[in-house]
């Protein structure tokens, strides 16, 4: 498996698969904070695609290729945030937790159900911290970076998300 570093110079030499490789290793971080800034279940899958197109069009100026994810991710935030900005939300998140509870599909098991909807009551601070750690899979550093916070608050909001989650959890035992 490729690095990003690599990726991202196969891609700047022309290989445009590379770019699809990328994209592919952080769809599902770029949806979840997309997801979390919106709070639009359907308004994700623009938004997501948005923040690649801008990502892949400014990639010449990406000054470390290491850092693409954490740079990814600065973009998606950018670009929800100016969506939210452009327009009214439509469903919020709940609404899409509950669709997925409903759902008869299998793909969330009642655990995990129980540990999104957990989240999702969070507050916005917490939840995105959890996000981006957890769904998005960054590092404590990674999430740092991306919020413009210090390692010590990204790392006392996850400490308090942590013993909320867990009351909230047992709370809907």
């Amino acid at each position: 498996m490729r690095t990003d570093a690599e990726l991202v110079k196969a891609c700047l030499n022309g290989e445009k698969e590379a770019f699809g490789s990328l994209v592919k290793r952080y769809e599902r971080p770029v949806r979840a904070i997309v997801l979390d800034v919106l709070r639009d279940y359907h308004a994700v899958g623009d938004v997501s695609q948005e923040a690649f197109i801008m990502a892949y069009e400014k990639l010449s100026g990406l000054r470390k290729a290491e850092a693409f994810g954490p740079w990814l991710m600065k973009i998606t935030r950018r670009r929800a945030l100016d969506s939210v900005r452009r327009g009214p939300m439509n469903a919020p998140l709940d609404s899409a937790v509950n669709v997925a509870a409903d759902s008869t599909d299998g793909r969330l098991d009642e655990g995990k159900q129980r540990l999104l909807a957990a989240v999702v009551k969070l507050p916005r601070g917490e939840r995105q911290f959890v996000m981006l750690r957890y769904f998005s899979g960054c590092g404590v550093r990674d999430v740092s970076d991306i919020v413009g916070r210090s390692v010590g608050t990204v790392t006392k909001q996850l400490s308090r998300a942590h013993k909320r989650l867990r009351r909230l959890l047992k709370e809907s035992e």
